[in-house]
């Protein structure tokens, strides 16, 4: 089953582009994204209350199905393996930025709900929280901890929250960015891998821009 996966996979990364499985990863989780980063500066600003506690059960809800997702998402990358190779998979700085963009990007896929699950564990009354608002799913075990050692907890959490949506209001539009110069400036298939393939007017679909070149031995720069 998984080398039928596989092989089901590999088959769009030889055309140059991305599965309709990891295109539905990278827009969905994008979306999730950009709404947790508006809605939890929106909550922030609410007074203490009622109001704000429920803003924050649904930035908590969203957060937890974006680290459901991560994991998905990573799973499905070490099931498919590297992904395709596009126009500026040539070495250079370029390419080497993107895989390191990446990775940060994959790093904090995981520390912004981990850390926002410290958080909501460390000062939250005794109950579940909910993925999505729907399946329960469990605080951290500090009930049992004392006060001293939950607001420490709180103040180390706090601390990765902040530095790093600090770190992703940086990246956000560095890679955005660097995708549409790449797309309208040096015409690369970049953000047309990952692109959802539309069919032309007779029902067959378009040819993908990339070459279908051989791959080199190196990593895609996203899921595949």
């Amino acid at each position: 089953m998984i080398e039928q996966i596989r092989a089901w996979g590999q088959k769009y990364n030889r055309e140059g582009r991305y599965t309709p499985v990891g295109i539905a990863f990278h827009w969905v989780m994008a979306a999730l994204i950009l709404f947790q980063l508006g809605w939890g500066f929106w909550a922030d600003l609410l007074m203490p209350g009622g109001d704000k506690l429920g803003a924050y059960e649904i930035h908590a809800a969203i957060g937890l199905s974006i680290l459901i997702l991560a994991m998905g998402r990573f799973a499905w990358r070490g099931i498919i393996g590297p992904g395709p190779v596009n126009d500026p998979d040539v070495g250079g700085w370029k390419s080497k930025f993107a895989h390191l963009t990446a990775i940060v990007f994959y790093v904090l896929f995981f520390t912004l709900p981990l850390s926002g699950w410290v958080m909501w564990s460390s000062i939250a009354p005794p109950g579940p929280l909910y993925v999505g608002g729907v399946v329960p799913w469990p605080q951290m075990p500090f009930a049992g901890l004392d006060m001293t050692t939950r607001m420490a907890l709180l103040d180390l959490a706090e601390d990765v929250h902040f530095y790093s949506i600090i770190l992703l209001l940086a990246l956000l539009p560095a890679h955005v960015g660097a995708a549409l110069v790449h797309h309208f400036w040096w015409r690369h298939d970049v953000l047309s891998a990952m692109l959802p393939q539309i069919p032309d007017e007779e029902g067959r679909q378009a040819k993908p821009r990339h070459s279908g070149r051989s791959q080199p031995s190196r990593q895609g720069t996203d899921a595949g």
